[in-house]
């Protein structure tokens, strides 16, 4: 962690657009203005951890098909190690600077980096479309202060998703019956998604 430099943006921004907690919906409303290149940089991971002026930017893509979501436990090789051993249906990680160019990202730049981080972390053996659906913050969380998620639908053309990453681990498609049931064991991102499961489904459609 303590070589990466990871995209963010202040804190100051995202007041300035209009500061939310939870799901936001209005996606056009942010993702321009925080995926402008003067408005975003990249800044060494580990101070940025706990430095709540500044929001890492984290797409967390949902594996979908026909009702059935992607779920998996956080092992303990886990990059944040205060999610570890919990249950998630968000694929994502920190945006570096590996992903083009060596300031900050744009749209596209941003487009391919989910791309990247999503087949390091699982093989994806079918065709899916990208829908981005949402923005996510929780400032109650001393994970969520530092990070502001893009909430991706991805809607696979059939259910061919198998872990990449050691991390993952009891990976696979469950109804959304069964991840509402198991609501009390995700992380708080997940747990905020599926209590808003059927408006991001809705979003990508």
């Amino acid at each position: 962690m303590q070589d990466e430099n990871i995209l963010v943006v202040r804190r100051e921004l995202l007041e300035q657009l209009g500061m939310f907690q939870g799901l936001n919906f209005e996606v056009e409303r942010y993702l321009p203005a925080l995926l402008a290149r003067e408005n975003n940089f990249f800044t060494p991971r580990a101070p940025a951890e706990a430095n709540p002026t500044l929001k890492q930017i984290i797409p967390y893509v949902l594996l979908v098909h026909e009702g059935s979501v992607f779920h998996y436990v956080r092992g303990k090789k886990s990059g944040e190690q205060r999610l570890v051993a919990k249950g998630s249906i968000g694929i994502g990680g920190h945006m570096n600077d590996g992903d083009e160019g060596l300031f900050a990202l744009d749209r596209d730049a941003y487009n391919a980096a989910v791309q990247r981080e999503v087949s390091e972390e699982v093989h994806l053996e079918t065709t899916y479309t990208n829908h981005i659906v949402a923005l996510m913050n929780d400032d109650a969380s001393e994970v969520g202060r530092v990070h502001l998620g893009v909430v991706h639908v991805f809607q696979l053309a059939g259910p061919a998703a198998r872990k990449r990453e050691a991390q993952i681990t009891e990976a696979g498609f469950l109804p959304i019956a069964e991840l509402v049931r198991r609501r009390d064991s995700l992380e708080t991102w997940s747990q905020c998604c599926v209590d808003r499961i059927e408006e991001l489904l809705a979003a990508a459609r």
